[in-house]
């Protein structure tokens, strides 16, 4: 969990002009030089209570670090994405091919997202997100780097509940029952400790066995996780899908200057003997890649899903 620094002076907030609540954005008066030590960029109530995007100067490194907050927890940093960024590698590296179609699981601070978008066999991104603020945070360039996530036409935005969705007609309003080639997920802490109880089915065999009917033969799933690798999961994902591995991602905590870790459990999905690989269902990207950077999708949610999750280190 990361904390303002307790040498730092406490804000003086002031209100933009024409500000509206929701949402609420505030700034701390900071001096000249290359950022103010604290910004609140966006702050929104939603049903899950009060979503909060801040930036702040980490003294220790000189840069600016982005940081998500639900009420008083810490859900997101963007000091440690290594995990993020290897969620993508690791899983898309599992599908053979080109012109894939890709399904992203929390939208966060968009760091799986675009790093799938650097794949160039990937056709088609659909990222799908509970929260709509956290959309918007993406569409209005709140965040660092978002426009090689909006504007890319390859990109399709979302606003819906991932596990719901897996557990019903999928990952496209446009196209249900269309097949994809790979899903990347990063929305709970862990298959264990997950974000709302509402989700826990999902990491279960049957939960499983229900997120390859949105598969394609062949097709790949992977999962972030904040814990080491948990075998007692890792059996359960070999009862649905092939070459099951619980990849162990290391990277430099340069805050306590030690090495820290995370999961991706990597799996494929091996079908029975039926359509080949690239026969697909519902409306492929040609009718719907180009057109996502333009609007964001609504669809009915079952359940809060932040697309979010506690970094703890």
């Amino acid at each position: 969990m990361i904390a303002v620094h307790p040498e730092w002076p406490r804000p003086a907030w002031t209100s933009e002009p024409g500000d509206t609540i929701p949402p609420k954005r505030t700034r701390w008066r900071g001096g000249p030089g290359l950022s103010a030590r604290f910004e609140e960029i966006d702050r929104r109530d939603t049903p899950i209570g009060t979503i909060s995007l801040r930036r702040r100067l980490e003294p220790s490194l000189r840069i600016d670090v982005y940081e998500v907050k639900l009420g008083d927890e810490f859900l997101m940093s963007s000091l440690f994405p290594v995990a993020e960024i290897e969620l993508a590698r690791l899983g898309l590296a599992r599908v053979s091919g080109t012109g894939l179609d890709v399904v992203v699981g929390g939208l966060g601070l968009g760091y799986t997202a675009r790093a799938a978008l650097a794949d160039p066999r990937v056709r088609s991104l659909t990222v799908v997100e509970r929260l709509g603020a956290v959309i918007e945070w993406h569409r209005e360039g709140l965040l660092p780097h978002a426009a090689e996530l909006t504007a890319d036409p390859r990109t399709r935005l979302v606003c819906g509940d991932f596990f719901a969705m897996a557990n019903g007609a999928g990952f496209d309003p446009d196209a249900p029952g269309r097949r994809f080639d790979a899903v990347l997920l990063d929305v709970d802490h862990t298959p264990r400790q997950v974000l709302h109880p509402s989700h826990a089915a999902f990491y279960r065999r049957e939960g499983l066995r229900r997120l390859t009917d949105h598969l394609l033969p062949g097709g790949a799933f992977a999962l972030w996780s904040n814990d080491p690798p948990d075998e007692e999961f890792t059996r359960t994902l070999a009862e649905v899908f092939t070459r099951p591995v619980a990849q162990v991602v290391r990277f430099h905590n340069h805050l306590q200057d030690r090495e820290a870790t995370n999961t991706v459990y990597l799996a494929e999905w091996a079908a029975p003997p039926g359509p080949d690989r690239h026969q697909r269902t519902g409306s492929g990207p040609e009718q719907g890649a180009g057109q996502g950077n333009q609007r964001s999708d609504q669809q009915g949610a079952a359940g809060p899903d932040t697309g979010h999750r506690t970094h703890r280190q």
